[in-house]
């Protein structure tokens, strides 16, 4: 059953792309017109021309020569001689000799990449880990200590506060009655 649906599938994939291409024409016969029919009868025709001339038989032969023409690259393979290359190379030298010193200076430094410390560095991961670890929860727990510290200032702060005025209060009143007595103030 399955494959009786795909292969009514295609034929109405294979239907709608006829429908899509020819739209409503009909041949002569005023049946619709089928690609495949026609794409076989095209490629039959190609295949039996092919076959009678000996010239597209030559041809069919030479197509790998005729492939490498076609490159772009064949071109400046052509066009370009020698002595054209090697100025490009001279031109280019400065750039070159740079490189090769930077080449050099890396391949200079690879014995430092194949050291103990290099090669410890999982070990050291996993002690940067815990270490990591260790210093979050210390960042956590100092906050949480800034804002007990933070908390004890306003208080000492309200407290200040609430002294100074009420020994600016009791100032007040004694003051009060001192004059009320007519007691002078010791200065």
């Amino acid at each position: 059953m399955d494959k009786k649906a795909a292969v009514d599938n295609v034929e109405m994939r294979l239907q709608a792309l006829e429908t899509r291409i020819y739209g409503d024409r009909r041949n002569k016969s005023s049946k619709p017109l089928k690609c495949a029919e026609s794409l076989a009868r095209i490629q039959a025709g190609l295949t039996n021309t092919a076959n009678k001339r000996e010239r597209v038989k030559i041809l069919h032969k030479k197509i790998e020569d005729l492939m490498k023409y076609l490159d772009p690259q064949f071109t400046d393979h052509i066009a370009v001689p020698d002595t054209m290359k090697l100025e490009f190379i001279l031109a280019e030298e400065d750039f070159l000799l740079s490189h090769a010193a930077l080449l050099e200076q890396a391949s200079n430094l690879q014995p430092m990449l194949e050291s103990t410390y290099i090669r410890d560095v999982p070990e050291h991961t996993t002690k940067l880990q815990r270490l990591s670890q260790l210093h979050i929860k210390q960042q956590d727990q100092t906050d949480a200590q800034s804002l007990e510290v933070k908390k004890l200032f306003e208080e000492y702060n309200k407290m200040m506060f609430l002294l100074s005025k009420q020994f600016t209060q009791w100032d007040e009143s004694l003051r009060k009655l001192e004059e009320a007595k007519g007691i002078r103030p010791v200065e």
